[in-house]
Formats: C-alpha cells, structure tokens, sequence
C-alpha cells in the first residue's frame, strides 16, 4: 500500500517523502484534489518496472512476427494466387 500526501504538503515535506522512500522502502503518491498525481518510488523500483516493461514489448513483438509470418506464407500467397491467375476465354468455336 502507497502512502498518499495531497501535493500542497508533498512540497513542504519532499525530503521526508524522499527519504521514505529510499531508506523506508515506501512508495509514495501525490494527490491532487483526492485523485492520485505522480508516484515517488526508489530508483531500483523504476528500474525493475523499466525492464517488466521492456519484456513485455519484446514478448509482443516476438507474438506479432510469428503470428505475421506463418499467416502471409502460404495461405495467403495461394489466395492471391488465384485470384490473379490467367484463364484464356473459351469462345463459341473453341
């Protein structure tokens, strides 16, 4: 659970939050009117949330190029295929 503090007294008391959150291991949000503002968190708690987020990203990419080579491989080159495929007119004498 996050220890919240309306930013008007945030700003009276940043070094208290920040040492909070570095020696306490707390985190910190800043409200505005009642609804959450910005986060204060210890810089390894950002750093693990910044590579979370980088797998995840890789993970989608990963997920969408599998998923976009095995669908246009074959399916998709026989499906235009046929639609552009030449068929010679058979006329009345043919």
């Amino acid at each position: 659970m996050a220890y919240e503090i309306p930013v008007t007294q945030a700003r009276a008391e940043l070094a208290e939050l920040i040492n909070r959150v570095v020696y306490g291991g707390e985190r910190v949000v800043v409200t505005r009117h009642g609804k959450p503002l910005v986060a204060l968190v210890s810089a390894a708690d950002l750093e693990r949330l910044e590579s979370e987020e980088a797998a995840e990203q890789e993970q989608v990419i990963s997920s969408v190029s599998s998923i976009g080579s095995s669908a246009s491989a074959t399916g998709e080159r026989h499906r235009f295929g046929i639609a552009a495929e030449h068929r010679e007119r058979q006329g009345p004498g043919n």
